[in-house]
């Protein structure tokens, strides 16, 4: 089980990729793909609706929001 100092990390991580991802311009959608490429080992397609951890997208957005 990764400790919460890990989990910090992968979300600062993922924070600054979604960032880099959109620009912040849809911070919703940017924090969403790059979680779905984390737990699915790629940007989700047109139509991929495949489920994301709902608590870890969330905790991506928070950050992100914490950056801009």
């Amino acid at each position: 089980m990764p400790s919460a100092a890990d989990n910090q990390a992968l979300v600062a991580e993922l924070a600054r990729e979604s960032l880099a991802l959109g620009g912040g311009d849809e911070p919703e959608r940017d924090c969403w793909r790059v979680v779905h490429r984390h737990v699915h080992g790629m940007l989700p397609s047109e139509y991929d609706i495949r489920e994301v951890p709902e608590e870890l997208f969330l905790a991506v957005l928070a950050a992100s929001r914490a950056q801009l």
